[in-house]
């Protein structure tokens, strides 16, 4: 499986080497090699080919032995005039031929004088650094950042839909999955990730230890990040009240899923009766959060609970059941994972701060939310396939385990703070207004896939990508800023660079589609030109050599050395290119399943997509108080797109190759 941005990682199309060790990983590791190539071949910029900073940890066991990787590249500061030349060339097709003049004479400025001065200071910086930028982006991306996590923070990743015939079933599949989890966590503890290449190039695959037992903690102004990889127990939600559960035994085994099925069951029928909705508390901005958190962790009890919360390997949301609109149950599949619906429904039956969120309805939706700070969205995608693969396979799968258990233990949280009580009332009114704010469409897209596009030796995410460029020049008659990450991993700790779709080629493609004097043939070389274009540009931005991180790293120069902010930060080029009002995402996988979330402005849509063979699903989302965005026009223009792409590409097919 395989996930670009927003969040989410985006490596090389052509096959990994195999590394040496694959045959040592026991029965689990085909299907583990399998997935990890699957994710780099899928998940491609076309024909191209994680560690954060801990701020704090603790741990209730041993520490677990890292995965060492020497090979792995340091992180470079790149030459200034590179980085502005390229990034001159991506703002010309977002700016008027005034500000284009006026944007020249800010960039060279700013090369020969506050530019040259802080390159030396992020030179001086990085040559002391085998990652400059790693645990700076963790702080400005995410620990600075005061909006919610929900919605704007924290992706939905779904499951395929799933039938529960009665209770008991829905419990069976959510130990199953539960276990499933648990082996992969083992997997990650035990090494046997493989360790895959981009050319000669290593992967990092330090962010699969990041993801287990990891929590964010709200603090005012910065949040904190906790890692506890060697948690054995999972915190399981009913009815906003929360439980301990050991997964492992005394042994250190996995417990087997009938005996995890049985404590969930137990769970349910003890719980007859709705608790305070604590965890509506997490979903809503870091600041109100952390004020509210001062007031809950008041009490030594609760101190307790929370600590537990915080370190469990990841949090198990059983929801209430909802009923599902005719012709509405992928939206509301991914929006119940987004913020669960709202505070009459399932939002308060979270815990937005941990990093996994396994989120389960009897209705049948199923998925993951997960809280973005420590980790892309690969290892969270590969979970997904492998657990889903693994079930597939084998009916009887997690029956084989340990027998040893230790009931589920009732987390006590207590409230006899008015303050905390307005917080609660201000937390529900506020992710309603978010819940209502959001507005989705699912467009299972079934005219075409990956296969049409790679036969007519296009790249499958670069075809996307421009087809979105269209479909918004379509609605908007100009061309947006189009956000998509690609993953840094050949960097020890390297996280995400952008790259910037939006174009000349891309803007001359969409004039040309609207332009009724252009010919078709006219139109196909400027498709093909547009795709080669943010190809080129998606391979630049893997080998870290895109603009968005290194101009960051500038600014933080000036930040941190008390230096002031240059005003080419405030020039048009910047701001216009900066502001992406397409913010978009690849998470492919071949089973009926997506990833979405919320729009990065608020003039803007998100669109997160899984291309497969023969068909292309794309959570298309927007804001509901904006009057310019439709979500619903989008996805029947961007529909509209592809088959107009596929029309000019089927008029023109690509030369025949070469015999020789």
């Amino acid at each position: 499986m395989n996930t670009t941005p927003m969040s989410c990682s985006t490596p090389l199309e052509r096959i990994p080497e195999r590394p040496d060790n694959e045959m040592k990983f026991g029965r689990n590791g085909k299907l583990l090699w399998n997935l990890t190539k699957s994710s780099l071949g899928q998940q491609s910029q076309n024909g191209i080919a994680k560690k954060a900073l801990p701020a704090s940890s603790y741990s209730t066991a041993q520490k677990i032995a890292a995965l060492e990787q020497p090979n792995l590249l340091k992180y470079h500061v790149l030459p200034l005039e590179e980085t502005l030349n390229r990034f001159m060339t991506t703002v010309e097709p977002l700016l008027t031929p005034e500000e284009l003049e006026q944007q020249k004479g800010i960039t060279a400025e700013f090369l020969k004088n506050q530019g040259r001065d802080l390159q030396q200071l992020l030179e001086e910086t990085g040559s002391k650094e085998k990652n400059w930028l790693a645990h700076r982006w963790l702080k400005a991306a995410y620990l600075q950042y005061r909006d919610p996590v929900t919605v704007f923070v924290s992706p939905g990743m779904t499951f395929p839909k799933q039938d529960f015939k009665d209770s008991r079933a829905f419990v069976d599949y959510t130990a199953r999955v539960i276990f499933g989890l648990g082996e992969f966590n083992d997997m990650v503890h035990a090494n046997k990730i493989p360790v895959v290449k981009m050319g000669k190039n290593e992967l990092d695959n330090s962010q699969f230890g990041k993801v287990f037992g990891t929590c964010r903690i709200p603090r005012r102004g910065t949040d904190e990040i906790v890692y506890n990889p060697s948690s054995d127990y999972v915190v399981v939600i009913y009815r906003n009240h929360f439980y301990q559960l050991k997964i492992y035994g005394k042994d250190g085994k996995l417990i087997a899923a009938p005996c995890l099925a049985a404590q969930l069951e137990n769970i349910m029928q003890k719980e007859t009766n709705v608790g305070v909705p604590f965890g509506i508390l997490t979903t809503d901005s870091r600041d109100n959060w952390a004020e509210a958190y001062e007031y809950l962790s008041d009490s030594p009890g609760n101190r307790d609970s929370l600590k537990i919360i915080q370190s469990a390997l990841f949090t198990v949301s059983l929801d209430e059941a909802t009923p599902l609109k005719d012709g509405e149950e992928a939206n509301e599949l991914i929006l119940s994972l987004i913020h669960g619906s709202g505070s009459k429904t399932n939002s308060g039956n979270r815990w937005m701060d941990k990093t996994i969120q396994l989120v389960v309805n009897p209705n049948g939706n199923v998925g993951f939310t997960y809280e973005h700070s420590p980790a892309e969205g690969q290892p969270i995608a590969m979970m997904m396939d492998y657990v889903v693969q693994k079930m597939k396979e084998d009916p009887n799968f997690g029956d084989s385990g340990s027998e040893d258990f230790t009931p589920a233990q009732k987390l006590l949280l207590s409230s006899s703070n008015k303050s905390l009580e307005k917080a609660l009332t201000a937390a529900q009114e506020n992710v309603d207004k978010l819940a209502d704010a959001l507005q989705m469409k699912v467009l299972k897209f079934d005219g075409f896939g990956k296969d049409f596009i790679k036969k007519q030796r296009l790249g499958p995410d670069s075809f996307i990508q421009i087809a979105l460029q269209l479909a918004f020049f379509k609605m908007h008659s100009e061309p947006p800023a189009q956000y998509e990450s690609a993953h840094l991993r050949i960097f020890d700790g390297g996280r995400t660079e952008t790259i910037r779709s939006c174009s000349n080629e891309s803007l001359s493609f969409s004039r040309a589609m609207q332009d009724s004097n252009a010919t078709d043939q006219e139109r196909a070389r400027k498709l093909r030109e547009a795709v080669t274009s943010h190809q080129t540009y998606a391979k630049l931005a893997l080998q870290g050599k895109g603009v968005d991180r290194h101009l960051l790293g500038l600014k933080l120069m000036a930040l941190e050395n008390s230096k002031p902010v240059p005003e080419f930060f405030k020039s048009p080029g910047f701001v216009k290119s900066s502001h992406f009002r397409m913010s978009t995402s690849q998470v492919a996988t071949k089973y009926d399943a997506f990833m979405g979330y919320g729009p990065a402005t608020d003039d803007g849509y998100a669109c997160c997509y899984n291309p497969r063979d023969s068909d292309i699903i794309l959570a298309i989302s927007a804001w509901r108080h904006c009057p310019i965005t439709d979500h619903l026009k989008f996805a029947k223009t961007l529909e509209q797109s592809f088959f107009e792409m596929k029309n000019v590409l089927e008029k023109n097919p690509p030369e025949p190759k070469s015999k020789l």
